[in-house]
């Protein structure tokens, strides 16, 4: 009788179910949100445009100071959930076939604003404490003068600076680990079902918990993505930022059951 009365009340708070998925699953969701961009290619475009114009803006702004860019770039990745919500909503609308319109995807998050202001609150901070861990690794640890951009570089790919490079990045895992634990299908959710934010990132971290090899996959993918679309110049980001986005979406419906139904 009291298990009977948990799974009630867990069903009456509206905590969702998650889902078990293949290992291949990241490759299906790229496909699908292939179509979506496809089917929605202006909107889809017009976000693909602002997350270019956007990692331009952070190298020319910081073309020399690059103990900043990095950071400013890693946080790049760390909003992304939240800077992909239109990218999400256009996803929905497709499956609803309410069409592909832009407009309404601009003002989405009104739809669940509290839940979505907390959720980018909790981003927010996240990204501040790594900017400043970012600083603090490069002022300890990095021994040579900061160069331009292609010097940077330069230094990265001869693997110079070796034990900056290791703690630089491990710290960077670290954040971007409770980031994605956090965001795989969070602001997704909130949009679908006005879920509440502390719930929805607990099914998120759920998600990973159920799935960590094919999430680790689908980390992986997303960081290949990234990295493609800054290493063109951001010209790689028009195109591959929607497609991850629609996939985001897509991530979300196979690993969360709808309302009110259990496991696949």
């Amino acid at each position: 009788m009291s298990q009977t009365n948990d799974a009630q009340l867990s069903e009456g708070l509206g905590f969702p179910t998650v889902r078990e998925v293949g290992a291949g699953a990241p490759f299906r969701w790229l496909a699908r949100g292939l179509g979506d961009l496809k089917s929605c290619p202006i909107p889809s475009l017009f976000y693909g445009f602002c997350f270019a114009a956007m990692g331009l803006l952070i190298t020319f702004v910081f073309e020399h100071a690059y103990e900043y860019t990095s950071a400013l770039t890693s946080g790049f990745l760390l909003l992304a959930p939240f800077l992909a919500m239109g990218l999400y909503e256009i996803s929905r609308r497709r499956e609803r076939n309410e069409g592909c319109s832009l407009a309404p995807t601009l003002t989405v998050w009104r739809r669940n604003a509290g839940n979505i202001g907390i959720f980018a609150v909790v981003l927010g901070v996240v990204f501040l404490v790594w900017a400043r861990a970012s600083l603090v690794v490069f002022a300890l640890f990095y021994t040579n003068e900061m160069p331009n951009l292609s010097g940077f570089l330069a230094q990265i790919l001869a693997m110079e600076n070796l034990e900056f490079l290791m703690v630089y990045f491990g710290v960077g895992l670290i954040f971007a680990t409770i980031v994605f634990a956090v965001s795989v299908v969070s602001i997704p959710m909130m949009l679908d079902r006005d879920q509440d934010a502390i719930t929805a990132m607990l099914a998120s971290v759920g998600a990973l918990a159920r799935n960590p090899g094919t999430m680790i996959l689908w980390a992986l993918t997303i960081v290949v993505c990234t990295v493609l679309g800054f290493l063109t110049f951001h010209v790689g980001l028009v195109v591959l930022m929607p497609v991850v986005g629609h996939a985001t979406w897509h991530a979300y419906r196979d690993l969360v059951a709808p309302a009110g139904t259990g496991p696949a």
